[in-house]
């Protein structure tokens, strides 16, 4: 399903989103259900190697984009170098991603990649529902789709502007795995384009 399936905002809206859609409700951090004889308390954070086992599955899914760009590329362009976007999602208003444009920047050196638009949202926490016996809260934040300045990095790359786009870490586009993984794929699939992260989905084997 592509990530444009969901209700879009004005163009210039950057919005609240009070749930993830889907069908899916938002729910508070550390709840989990009530424990009866019958019915043991089950907590609802993912078992790490389970957790660990998606966040390979969707690396490998973002790296098998990357090849089919590499496997496809107009034979034309010889060796010049894989043009990416740099995108950053700042926390606030006040705040300026230029820490960022500097590590996406010796990122794409390194790969040899040829940065060419910047472009950056700010985020939009919206506090869900909030139990104080529980001391936790989560916060939700706008969709990608439904952000300014990604809507431009797809546009450029739908125009065969870049080949891709680069970002610190999956958390600038989505930290939600089921959002995340609809965006990559649509980048993939409709823009034929993909994804770089400086920071991998998967986590480091500890040594």
């Amino acid at each position: 399903m592509s990530p444009h399936d969901a209700i879009k905002l004005g163009p210039d809206v950057l919005s609240p989103v009070v749930a993830l859609g889907r069908g899916r409700e938002t729910q508070t951090a550390g709840a989990s259900p009530v424990a009866s004889k019958d019915r043991p308390r089950r907590s609802r954070t993912p078992h790490p190697a389970k957790r660990q086992s998606r966040a390979g599955q969707l690396r490998r899914i973002r790296q098998h984009f990357y090849r089919e760009v590499v496997d496809t590329r107009d034979l034309r362009k010889g060796d010049q170098p894989l043009r990416l976007l740099a995108y950053s999602l700042v926390p606030s208003p006040g705040a300026r991603p230029d820490e960022d444009w500097g590590t996406l920047q010796a990122e794409a050196e390194q790969h040899g990649y040829a940065i060419g638009a910047r472009l950056h949202d700010v985020a939009v926490p919206v506090p869900t529902t909030y139990i104080p016996a529980s001391r936790a809260s989560r916060n939700v934040y706008t969709p990608p789709w439904q952000r300014p300045g990604w809507r431009e990095a797809e546009r450029q790359l739908r125009d065969g502007l870049a080949e891709g786009v680069i970002v610190l870490d999956r958390h600038n586009i989505s930290s939600d795995d089921d959002e995340y993984h609809a965006v990559i794929t649509h980048l993939g699939e409709q823009c034929r384009a993909f994804v770089h992260l400086v920071i991998s989905e998967e986590p480091s084997a500890p040594t």
